[in-house]
């Protein structure tokens, strides 16, 4: 397996198990006051941090073991290319949803979780669709 195809599974399973971490921790706040009055931002804060922590060091740990970190070559590129363009697809749903909530005045709960499930899922399935091109190839479109 490549690297880079070890760094986005790496990189899915961080954002997948950092938003699951969050969405437990303000669900069981929540169980005794509505959803909208929960302290959320601390929450929010760590998911993203350890996410973010979590994937640097995974990615150099891997970098060190594996022989091939430094062989980029185009189909790679290719790769890392189409699954960052279905990715930024996913960022821009959030913030259209998050901008309508705005102009909707929506609370700030739902406006930065919806933001933060925009990310998410970018990460997911923008990581999907890299991981579908290493085993399947490259559609011809």
């Amino acid at each position: 397996m490549p690297y880079e195809e070890k760094r986005t599974w790496i990189l899915g399973a961080a954002a997948v198990v950092s938003y699951a971490i969050y969405l437990i921790v303000v669900l069981a706040r929540a169980r005794h006051s509505a959803l909208v009055d929960v302290a959320y931002v601390v929450p929010l804060l760590w998911a993203v941090g350890a996410s973010i922590a979590v994937s640097i060091l995974a990615s150099i740990t891997v970098a060190i073991v594996s022989r091939d970190c430094d062989r980029r070559d185009q189909r790679d590129r290719e790769i890392d290319s189409r699954g960052t363009q279905v990715g930024n697809a996913f960022i821009a749903l959030g913030a259209i949803a998050a901008l309508v909530l705005a102009m909707a005045d929506g609370d700030r709960f739902w406006i930065a979780n919806v933001i933060y499930l925009g990310f998410t899922l970018a990460a997911v399935v923008g990581g999907a669709t890299k991981l579908a091109a290493y085993r399947r190839g490259m559609p011809p479109w």
